[in-house]
C-alpha cells in the first residue's frame, strides 16, 4: 500500500479507485443527490452523532464483547482466536448498526415509508425493527428461494409489522430482492427511503454503510489493545457484499502490520461454478449502480451465484473491497458449502455458540490461519450473526428431522 493511498474514501465521484461510482438511471439521480446532501449534513452534526450513539448504546447493547475462543484456539493449536460477538446485537447480527443509522436519516429527511432487500433475512429483520421501533411503515423484498431457507426471519419480520414481498425472478435470491427494491423505489420517489443492507450500490451507500458499521473494528481495535496489550496479527470476516468485514476492517486499515482476511463463498467449490466468489471467481463489471467485481459471463451477463448461506448468496462485492483486493492491502479466500456446516457444528460444539452460515464460513479459514500464525499470533473474527436463523436449514443439509 503506497503512502498516498486513501484511507477514508471515496474520492468526489464515489470512487474506490477504479470501483464505485453512481451508474443509476436519471430518475434515481434526484433521490441519490437528495440523499448524498442528508448525509453529508447529518455525518457532521454532534446532535444525529449522538442521538446515533444513545441508540447503540440503550438499544442496540453496544459496545459488543470481544472473546476468547479458548477451546476452538486450543483445536486448531495456534493463534489465539478473538470473536468480534456482534450476533450479540438486538436482532442478532451486525445489520442494526446500519439499520439504525439510516432509519434515522430517513426520519431527519422526512420519509415516511422504508424499504429494504434482505437475502438471509437479518437485515429485514433489522430494518423491520427500527421502522417498528419508529412508527414508519416497511416493505421488505424477499427472493423466493431465501424465504423457503430462513422461514424464521421471515416470521419475525411480519410480526414487527413488515410486508414481505416474494421475489420470484431469477433465482429468487438477494441480487433479485435488490432489483425489485430499486424498481419500487423509482416509483415512489416522494416518501420512500431505500435502506440497503451492504456496502454497495451507487454513491453514497457503500461509504454511508461501511461509516454506520464501522464502530464494530473501532470498538475491537480498542479492546484487543486493553485485553492482549497489542493488534491482532489478523482480522477475519465473511464477505458477500461485506459490510461486516468492511466494519471490522476499516478501523485496521492504517495499521500496516495487520492482516485483513475476506472469506468468500465458494459454494459446491469455484472450479463448479456454483459459488459466490466474485473476487476469486468473477470481474470487473456494473451491478446495482456501481463498478466492482462481479460473476459475469464473456457477454457481460450477471451469472447466478449459490451458497448454502442466503447471505453471501451475492453475486458481487462491494466497490471498497475491491479496490483493497487490487491494492494488496487485503487478501480474499473462500469456504465451501461443506466447510462452513462443519464449522457450524464445530463452533456450538466447542464454545456454546451457534455461529450463522455466515460467519462459519470465515471460520473455516480461521483453522489455516491459526496454523500459519504459529502460537504467538492473534486474531481477531467477526462473529457477525447467530445461527438461530439457520438450525432449520442446516438441520435439512444434515438428514435431521425437526
Amino acid at each position: 500500500m503506497t503512502e498516498n493511498t486513501p484511507i477514508d474514501g471515496p474520492d468526489a465521484r464515489g470512487r474506490f479507485g477504479d470501483f464505485g461510482g453512481r451508474y443509476v438511471a436519471e430518475t434515481l439521480m434526484p433521490l441519490i443527490l437528495e440523499l448524498e446532501g442528508a448525509w453529508d449534513e447529518a455525518k457532521a452534526d454532534p446532535a444525529f452523532l449522538r442521538q446515533m450513539d444513545d441508540y447503540l448504546r440503550d438499544y442496540v447493547g453496544r459496545p459488543s464483547a470481544l472473546y476468547h475462543a479458548e477451546r476452538l484456539s486450543a483445536h486448531f493449536g495456534g493463534a489465539q482466536i478473538w470473536f468480534k460477538r456482534d450476533e450479540l446485537n438486538h436482532t442478532g447480527s451486525h445489520k442494526i448498526n446500519n439499520c439504525l443509522g439510516q432509519v434515522l436519516l430517513a426520519k431527519r429527511m422526512g420519509k415516511t415509508r422504508i424499504i429494504a432487500e434482505t437475502g438471509a433475512g437479518q437485515h429485514g429483520v433489522a430494518t423491520a425493527t427500527m421502522a417498528a421501533r419508529f412508527g414508519l411503515p416497511c416493505t421488505v423484498f424477499m427472493g423466493a428461494t431465501d424465504i423457503e431457507r430462513q422461514q424464521p426471519n421471515v416470521f419475525r419480520m411480519k410480526l414487527l409489522g413488515a410486508q414481505v414481498v416474494p421475489v420470484t425472478s431469477g433465482t429468487g435470491t438477494l441480487k433479485d430482492a435488490m432489483n425489485e427494491a430499486l424498481r419500487d423505489w423509482v416509483t415512489h420517489v416522494d416518501d420512500t427511503f431505500y435502506v440497503i443492507g451492504t456496502v454497495a450500490g451507487p454513491h453514497p451507500y457503500p461509504v454511508m454503510v461501511r461509516t454506520f458499521q464501522s464502530v464494530i473494528g473501532r470498538e475491537a481495535r480498542a479492546q484487543i489493545l486493553e485485553r492482549a496489550g497489542r493488534l491482532p496479527d489478523a482480522c477475519v470476516a465473511c464477505i458477500g457484499g461485506g459490510s461486516n468485514a468492511m466494519g471490522l476492517f476499516h478501523a485496521f486499515v492504517p495499521d500496516k502490520d495487520v492482516r485483513l482476511i475476506g472469506v468468500e463463498a465458494a459454494g459446491k467449490g469455484i472450479k463448479t461454478g456454483q459459488h459466490a466468489a466474485s473476487l476469486k471467481g468473477g470481474a470487473p463489471g456494473v451491478l446495482h449502480g456501481n463498478r466492482t467485481y462481479l460473476l459475469q459471463d464473456d457477454d457481460g451477463q450477471i451469472i447466478d451465484a449459490h451458497s448454502i448461506s442466503a447471505g453471501l448468496d451475492y453475486p458481487g462485492i462491494g466497490p471498497e473491497h475491491a479496490y483493497l483486493n487490487d491494492i494488496g492491502r487485503a487478501e480474499y479466500v473462500s469456504a465451501t458449502d461443506t466447510e462452513a456446516l462443519d464449522m457450524f457444528q464445530l463452533c456450538t460444539k466447542l464454545e456454546g455458540i451457534i455461529p450463522a452460515l455466515e460467519p462459519a464460513h470465515a471460520l473455516a479459514r480461521v483453522g489455516d490461519l491459526a496454523g500459519e500464525l504459529g502460537k504467538d499470533g492473534l486474531i481477531v473474527m467477526n462473529m457477525c450473526g447467530r445461527g438461530d436463523k439457520d438450525v432449520f436449514a442446516v438441520a435439512g443439509h444434515l438428514g435431521v428431522k425437526i
